[in-house]
């Protein structure tokens, strides 16, 4: 199993500096890929304005957009920005897909919310596959550009936390990208047993499964208090939803510990047949990236 580091993109405080220092520290170290995802209505870097920024920063790892909303976008003017992030990082580009949980977001933008379906996202990744493929889409001069540097395009994971989501996308994704609330891993294992049963039944190779969850190590943690972090990035990141809500997750949300604790989690994660697991950080302190090297390498 590979494991690649999210940039603490939902961190408050952050500038250049501190993106470019992380990004460069899991570019120069083990980790398989460098991930973050989108959000409009929240203090966040623009995603895929970041991507560039991300792609020029790097050479080796994997970038890892986990997840964008199509439905926030034009399909074909996304499909360009797509192509451009993969030619700027040399072909090292998986872009998670998923519809997003926050209507807000969609409102934001002037995006339907009616369109926060499995269907609508079905309809602008097939739209953009044909950018990618050269077609004419537009009825303009030229083919929109630039080629990606992937034949095809990127590769395509769908962001999803349920079997309906994973069944309906078996015909156009090229694996998962979960997300595990509170690592119940029984509950992983059933994802991914349908995931490949879906794929199977599409006449599709074994789909590529992957999957994140939020950590915090004592060893950063203000005080020591892992379990405290996690807690106030919840409040922070988990905004639009009733503050009961999260206060109720927070307790088992992902991962509070040690990293022969977290070693121990990730040799479960790993035994489910999991081919990439992606830490989520909660905080910015970039620490975190070296103390876990080892358990990486």
């Amino acid at each position: 199993m590979r494991i690649g580091m999210t940039l603490p993109v939902m961190e408050p405080a952050l500038d250049r500096a501190v993106l470019e220092r992380w990004t460069k520290e899991i570019d120069a170290g083990p980790w398989s890929s460098v991930c973050f995802g989108e959000r409009i209505c929240f203090d966040n870097p623009e995603t895929l304005t970041l991507l560039g920024a991300v792609g020029a920063w790097t050479r080796r790892a994997r970038i890892v957009t986990t997840v964008v909303v199509p439905q926030l976008h034009d399909p074909v003017r996304l499909a360009k920005s797509l192509a451009t992030g993969d030619l700027l990082c040399d072909g090292r580009l998986t872009v998670g897909f998923g519809v997003g949980g926050r209507t807000e977001d969609y409102r934001a933008v002037g995006a339907d919310p009616a369109t926060r379906t499995i269907a609508g996202m079905a309809e602008r990744v097939a739209v953009m596959r044909r950018v990618w493929a050269g077609e004419d889409v537009t009825g303009g001069r030229l083919p929109v550009g630039p080629p990606p540097v992937q034949a095809g395009g990127p590769e395509l994971l769908v962001g999803t936390l349920g079997p309906r989501t994973v069944r309906a996308s078996a015909a156009w994704a090229d694996g998962l990208a979960g997300m595990s609330l509170d690592l119940d891993l029984d509950q992983m294992a059933q994802l991914f047993a349908g995931a490949r049963t879906a794929w199977s039944e599409a006449g599709r190779e074994a789909p590529r499964l992957t999957t994140s969850f939020w950590f915090a190590l004592t060893e950063t943690a203000a005080g020591g208090d892992a379990r405290a972090q996690m807690h106030v990035h919840l409040r922070r990141y988990m905004n639009w939803m009733p503050t009961e809500v999260v206060d109720a997750l927070a307790p088992v949300a992902g991962f509070a510990g040690n990293r022969e604790e977290l070693r121990e989690v990730l040799d479960r994660v790993a035994a489910l047949g999991t081919d990439e697991v992606q830490l989520v950080p909660t905080s910015s302190d970039p620490r975190q990236v070296e103390l876990l090297a080892d358990i990486v390498g």
